[in-house]
């Protein structure tokens, strides 16, 4: 290991990140469990990518039986593409109409802003203060913005959330007072600036925020008081969509309508898709206005993989099992968190959980415990993240292939890793 570290630090440069203190290699997978070179099995708590789950046999069969047919660019008509495209296009609300396939999450959401700004005439474009929508130049100025500055024509409102309100005992209503009156001074600040408001990039379930509950109708009123300003809304469900939530899409699971919809990580299961979807009238404007092209983007390997994986969730009932496993183990988690306080808060939706780890008796963020969590878990067989705005939240986001008796093995082991973490 010690030699294969120095390679990689070597390979790709000393800082390119490695998760765990000490790093796994990984060599194999299967549904929800990853083999190392050691010969350790573990249970993945962590990889949304492989979604229909590692070495998924249909998937890897339409990829091989493509391959070895065909692969080429966009430029030719593919009946297989098309089938492809249409078909998930239906999966959405009967708004959105056409495609632009990308290969990666940040692409899709930089054209998806580019789509925004095109259509309105304005730059404005307004996210939270905890969110991650890619590393780009353009969408990476999203990044960790502090709430109510600006950074090359977007700004950023405080993250809406119940568990740490901006004052003691506020009631959802002030909260959401609170919120809204956030929203409202940013749109009129870009109203002065000259930007005005183009577009409100949310992911659909504040993922990278750390999965907070926001006061009840935020997303409602949030999104209806941008587009009373003439902005539109971008579903950014690139971690949030097929099934994650327990619904097709995030979107579904928090009670808007987006305007524009970003799709990725999950779509292939490993192969790289991603796509932009909105009203045609939108997708035809932006193509009026750009050159926009990608080599590998709308291939027939894209399109094999991609109804692959569009089967494995229809055929197998996933998006009703994510719902139902991921609830169950959300109550199981809760229970546990009453016996121990430095589980601060148990949230989220289907099978992308969040325990907000904390300072025992606060709402104190405590990233230091949270790190001895995951490599408690790590040392028990199952491999999780932590994420989340302050870094704290132990992030559980398996493949959607995840069962009861995977979540029941997840329980039994992180009742003995909260103890062993000190919580």
């Amino acid at each position: 290991m010690t030699d294969l570290l120095a390679r990689h630090h070597d390979a790709f440069g000393k800082g390119a990140p490695l998760f765990y203190d000490d790093p796994v290699e990984v060599v194999s997978g299967n549904g929800v469990w990853i083999d190392a070179a050691d010969g350790r099995r573990y249970l993945d708590l962590y990889n949304n990518v492989p979604c229909v789950g590692h070495a998924n046999p249909r998937v890897a069969a339409a990829v091989a039986e493509q391959v070895a047919t065909l692969n080429v660019h966009s430029r030719y008509l593919h009946e297989g593409v098309l089938a492809y495209v249409e078909r998930l296009l239906g999966l959405h609300h009967d708004g959105i109409e056409s495609m632009i396939v990308a290969c990666t999450g940040t692409e899709a959401n930089d054209v998806a802003i580019s789509t925004a700004r095109i259509a309105t005439g304005k730059t404005g474009v307004i996210g939270t203060d905890g969110t991650y929508h890619g590393n780009s130049p353009i969408v990476g100025s999203m990044t960790r913005l502090p709430a109510g500055e600006a950074r090359g024509g977007f700004r950023s409102i405080p993250t809406p959330q119940r568990f740490r309100p901006p004052a003691p005992g506020m009631s959802d209503a002030e909260l959401l007072d609170h919120h809204l009156a956030a929203l409202a001074a940013t749109i009129e600040a870009m109203e002065v600036e000259g930007e005005g408001v183009a577009a409100l990039l949310l992911c659909s379930i504040l993922a990278n925020e750390g999965l907070p509950e926001p006061p009840e109708g935020w997303f409602e009123q949030a999104t209806a008081m941008v587009r009373a300003a003439g902005g539109l809304i971008i579903a950014d469900e690139v971690q949030s969509g097929f099934g994650r939530s327990g619904r097709w899409w995030g979107y579904e699971t928090s009670g808007f309508v987006p305007d524009i919809v970003t799709m990725g990580k999950p779509m292939g299961n490993g192969v790289p898709v991603a796509a932009v979807a909105a009203s045609r009238d939108l997708i035809e404007r932006f193509r009026e206005r750009s050159r926009y092209f990608n080599t590998f983007a709308a291939s027939p390997l894209q399109a094999a993989a991609g109804m692959a994986v569009i089967d494995e969730i229809v055929d197998r009932g996933l998006v009703e099992q994510v719902a139902e496993v991921g609830s169950s183990m959300r109550g199981s988690l809760r229970e546990l968190a009453a016996e121990h306080p430095a589980m601060g808060d148990v949230r989220g939706h289907g099978l992308f959980l969040g325990i907000d780890w904390v300072e025992p008796g606060t709402t104190e963020p405590d990233v230091d415990g949270a790190a001895r969590v995951v490599e408690a878990m790590k040392a028990h067989g199952m491999l999780m993240g932590k994420a989340g705005q302050f870094g704290n939240v132990l992030k559980i986001r398996p493949p959607i292939v995840f069962e009861h008796e995977h979540a029941d093995l997840m329980i039994e082991a992180f009742t003995e890793a909260v103890v062993e973490a000190g919580g």
